[in-house]
């Protein structure tokens, strides 16, 4: 998966590649020459006193160093360029994907894995990238080339090429070998850290109502030593990789000047070849060196590439139709209207013994409102989730104005839809950028309109900034109960055909209740409206009411009705209302 990968992002960086290639190999050609110019001085010009010889070629070695190290600065700008633009370009796929994916994907990577992945993963193959332009284009060059200069200078003493190189590949695969189950590992482990430290984050209020710190702590604890015994097992073999190369560096090196000093008692090697030779073997270990920083980073990357393409590959389970609906049978372009039909519905989870929905059949018509109420794990939400397809049905079809929303291109099909979910999330800016998700072309008189229906203009104005306050992450800095009436200001906005409210009264008093009913039922009149409840107040008002229990519809009608006909509906009225208010 690695290579797939970096073949596909680095493709559109083959310029830049090219480029590093060309200034890596201008500065090896450098390299290999200064140690023949250095045995020149030295055989020729310190061996004989000739000063002059001395500095013409000391000028000529200064102003090749000059032009080694230019296209050295070069060719890290352009390979540090070419890694960027791979994490970038990796980075806005993967968020891409993930933004594609159904609460099903979502649930099955978690959010705290989709997170590792799109930054210490990506940050990870980026990494490679970058060293891979810096060093391990230039490693084969100074390696091979090394071997030839070294040969030029004494073909005899090239035995120990031949023996030490392979000694240095052989240690260093060992420690590799065992260092790739230790990064994958360590991967994993990342993302506990970030689910606990995201779960301690959302849930602080809990934590604290309950005292639950000194466990919290624990936990978190217990990940982050789960990741440092895994890194310090890593980081130990990482720490040997580079006193064994080391050391077979210095004593391939001792060997040279050893059995090199043999030949040059006997005449057969002048001292310039054995200095020029050694520094050959030098360079030629140096780049196998070099090569160990790329066989540290490889494994980790391949890891990470793994988890990175796992995400690239995962398709969603809703999936756009190959062929969309886009006109209506002897009308031209397709108007979608609020009619909403449901068709023997049944739905179940992946791996689920037995379905969460079952034969639900129903129709909510324009200027209508349909309440759904039942227990807890009724299966409420995932039958409203189904509307705008955040699931799909496993059987049956969920129908707007007679077109199956499988068959809806999700733009549209999300454009006539207004969700307020059950968890009513704001994002970090201020009032009007939330409320402006809805309809981003909103004039102010239309946002201050939705606020007024919502009933969250007052508090609004009193904010210093009104439509300007600043909304943090989540909406914290605001009440439970002026979330819920900013996520319904922002459905509002949007002016849609189907509006669906999935318990989104559930923090609001009784009377603010009842005054943002009120005053939906004056600005929705010609919408379909899906309410979803625990409160029965907040839908006796409802054109149809459907019980829902076990995921099967067990009584509809009116509340008058359903008093009469549903012993479900009843026993839910009566935990709530006192007797003469159920009358």
């Amino acid at each position: 998966m690695l290579w797939k990968l970096l073949l596909q992002y680095l493709r559109p960086q083959r310029r830049l590649l090219v480029a590093v290639v060309v200034f890596q190999l201008a500065q090896s050609i450098a390299s290999l020459y200064l140690p023949t110019l250095n045995a020149d001085i030295i055989d020729e010009g310190v061996a004989k006193g000739d000063t002059g010889y001395i500095l013409r070629l000391g000028g000529v070695m200064l102003l090749i160093t000059l032009l080694q190290i230019a296209c050295a600065i070069t060719a890290v700008y352009f390979g540090a360029k070419a890694a960027m633009a791979v994490g970038r370009d990796l980075r806005g796929a993967v968020f891409t994907r993930v933004g594609e994916f159904s609460e099903q994907e979502v649930t099955r990577f978690g959010a705290p894995s989709l997170i590792t992945r799109s930054t210490n993963d990506v940050q990870q193959v980026q990494q490679l990238v970058l060293m891979s332009c810096t060093m391990m284009v230039a490693a084969p060059m100074l390696s091979i080339g090394g071997v030839i200069m070294a040969i030029q200078q004494d073909v005899q003493l090239s035995w120990l090429i031949a023996v030490s190189v392979p000694v240095l590949l052989l240690c260093v695969g060992l420690i590799v070998v065992r260092m790739v189950p230790l990064f994958r590992k360590m991967q994993l482990r990342i993302d506990t850290v970030n689910r606990v430290l995201r779960e301690q984050l959302a849930g602080i209020r809990v934590v604290r109502a309950f005292v639950r710190e000194d466990l919290e702590t624990a936990r978190f604890a217990q990940a982050n030593g789960d990741v440092t015994e895994m890194a310090l097992r890593a980081g130990r073999l990482m720490a040997l990789m580079f006193p064994v190369v080391m050391l077979v560096l210095n004593v391939s090196s001792v060997a040279v000047i050893w059995f090199g000093s043999f030949r040059i008692e006997d005449g057969s090697m002048q001292v310039g070849t054995l200095i020029a030779f050694l520094s050959y073997l030098m360079q030629i270990l140096m780049s196998v060196m070099m090569a160990t920083f790329m066989a540290v980073m490889i494994p980790r990357a391949a890891v990470s590439a793994d988890r990175i393409g796992e995400v690239l590959e995962t398709e969603s389970s809703v999936r756009p139709p190959e062929h969309p609906v886009t006109k209506s049978a002897g009308r031209g372009e397709l108007e979608l209207g609020s009619q909403l039909e449901l068709q023997d519905v049944g739905f179940a989870y992946p791996g689920a013994e037995q379905p969460v929905l079952s034969g639900i059949s129903f129709e909510a018509r324009a200027g209508q409102t349909t309440a759904i109420i039942g227990s807890t794990g009724a299966g409420k939400t995932t039958l409203v989730n189904l509307f705008p397809r955040l699931f799909d049905a496993s059987s049956g079809s969920v129908r707007i104005d007679g077109v199956d929303v499988r068959e809806l291109h999700p733009e549209l099909l999300w454009g006539h839809i207004g969700l307020v979910p059950q968890k009513p999330y704001l994002f970090s800016g201020t009032v009007r950028s939330n409320l402006l998700y809805g309809k981003p072309d909103a004039s102010e008189d239309e946002l201050w309109g939705a606020l007024g229906i919502a009933q969250a203009r007052d508090f609004v104005e009193e904010m210093e900034g009104g439509l300007d306050a600043p909304i943090s992450q989540g909406g914290t800095n605001v009440s439970g109960g002026q979330r819920q009436r900013l996520a319904i200001a922002r459905a509002l906005v949007k002016q849609p055909e189907l509006y669906i409210f999935d318990d989104s009264f559930s923090s609001l008093d009784t009377a603010t209740d009842a005054r943002l009913r009120q005053a939906l039922k004056r600005s929705t009149a010609g919408a379909t409206i899906v309410i979803i409840a625990q409160r029965v107040s907040s839908i006796v008002d409802a054109d149809q009411i459907l019980v829902l229990d076990d995921g099967r519809i067990v009584g509809r009608g009116t509340h008058t009705e359903l008093l009469e006909t549903s012993e479900t509906y009843r026993e839910i009225v009566s935990s709530q209302l006192a007797a003469e208010d159920a009358a």
